[in-house]
């Protein structure tokens, strides 16, 4: 049976969970993730967790932050007054919202915590930090 390797065109089902078991993404209910390995399309752990795999194949892989989406940066993170916020805005915890950084550029953003009328505003990517668990299923290499 061919194995996948780098070049490949591939389809696989996964289920992504947090060392806790909370699942935080899965293919399960919709189609499978289409990606050609090596094109960087994914985070590089995941890709080199499907490498050498064959149709059919289910693998459990633990993918550490420096291969997922790297550490949590505490300078990605800032404190807003409410007052700064437009007035159709409520900020609430989990609340994503764009902004703009000192050059110009969009910048995604979470409200992660609320106190008094200071709003924390965390840039960081929801999973930085995090060590993440995939489940995959190899469905097809095109």
């Amino acid at each position: 049976m061919p194995q996948v390797k780098n070049g490949d065109k591939v389809k696989v089902h996964y289920t992504g969970r947090l060392k806790n078991g909370e699942v935080f993404d899965s293919s399960r209910e919709r189609e499978p993730l289409e990606f050609t390995l090596g094109a960087r399309q994914l985070i590089p752990g995941f890709e080199r967790g499907v490498l050498g795999m064959a149709v059919g194949d289910i693998r459990t892989i633990e993918i550490a932050p420096d291969d997922a989406y790297g550490p949590r940066h505490e300078h990605l993170m800032t404190v807003v007054q409410k007052k700064h916020f437009p007035s159709n805005i409520t900020p609430q915890i989990g609340l994503e919202l764009q902004t703009e950084d000192d050059r110009g550029q969009t910048v995604d953003v979470r409200v992660t915590k609320i106190k008094g009328e200071d709003v924390t505003l965390d840039a960081n990517h929801p999973l930085a930090g995090e060590t993440l668990v995939f489940e995959i299923e190899l469905v097809e290499i095109a």
